[in-house]
């Protein structure tokens, strides 16, 4: 990746940035194998001509420091800290990543994670869960029993002013979230890597136009929305999930105009490194800016 420093921050920032993950043949991280596999394909086929500026890069750049900081905590001899796993696969492929801590008295393992306040707001902790059971179901293949995964999340944008005035606001600014985990859900985990890595075989020999487009939840494409106005007016009376509900309740209430409002695919407008070799980016998302 070519790293540039268009605001001219401390080298440091840059230095920090080109440390990142090294591609090896057949080997996947945890991380890439949960992403959109277009995205993961792409990303290793133009990972040296892809380019981003450190200004983008900082919030990961602040992980990165708070997980360095959480490293210099003495490990207990129950406990294994930032240890590298890599778990063959078959067919020569590897599955390989970090986790941050394993508690053998517990039987736990646990990944810190910096995050938005509105990730606990909501609880959208699945992608959490499935990279913990994933790290849990390589820990059982070198031998070690994890029966509970947990994320230590420090939210970057907390705000302690929010606390006093919002029910549902988080009221500190790290938020512990803990997963039971069964041997079903190992059997699942496992059925999924297995699942993954048939496909991304199969997707290796393809050209780039013919990789699957990445699913919905993997854009994060919001829904498409059908508003009821009234013709020449900015401000809609309502705004429904289909153009026969906008219909029904136009006919029933008021307004003359339908105006349908398309999803937007925020991931590839905004957090995707590959879009310049991304054709439905190109053709979809580019094309409608």
């Amino acid at each position: 990746m070519k790293i540039t420093n268009k605001l001219n921050l401390p080298q440091s920032f840059v230095e920090m940035a080109k440390s990142e993950y090294e591609y090896k043949d057949k080997q996947y991280s945890v991380t890439s194998i949960q992403r959109g596999l277009r995205e993961t394909i792409l990303k290793r086929r133009y990972h040296d001509e892809i380019e981003s500026d450190v200004s983008d890069m900082i919030w990961m750049l602040f992980g990165q420091a708070t997980h360095h900081i959480l490293e210099q905590q003495e490990e207990q001899d129950f406990e294994l800290k930032e240890e590298y796993l890599k778990v063959d696969v078959g067919d020569g492929y590897k599955l390989s990543g970090i986790f941050d801590l394993y508690n053998a008295k517990e039987k736990k393992i646990v990944d810190y994670k910096t995050s938005s306040v509105w990730k606990v707001i909501y609880e959208d902790y699945q992608k959490w869960n499935q990279q913990i059971r994933i790290y849990a179901w390589m820990m059982e293949q070198i031998g070690f029993e994890v029966d509970i995964g947990e994320v230590v999340a420090i939210l970057k944008d907390h705000s302690k002013t929010k606390t006093k005035r919002k029910n549902n606001y988080p009221k500190h600014p790290v938020k512990r979230v803990k997963f039971s985990i069964f041997p079903k859900h190992l059997k699942e985990t496992e059925q999924f890597i297995y699942d993954r890595f048939k496909q991304i075989k199969k997707l290796e020999k393809l050209p780039d136009s013919e990789l699957p487009v990445c699913t919905k939840e993997e854009r994060w494409r919001d829904d498409d929305k059908w508003a009821v106005k009234k013709k020449g007016n900015k401000r809609a009376y309502r705004v429904l999930d289909s153009e026969k509900e906008a219909k029904e309740w136009m006919g029933k209430n008021k307004g003359n105009h339908i105006e349908y409002r398309p999803g937007t695919d925020k991931k590839c407008k905004d957090y995707c490194d590959v879009t310049e070799f991304c054709n439905y980016y190109q053709e979809n998302v580019k094309e409608a800016m």
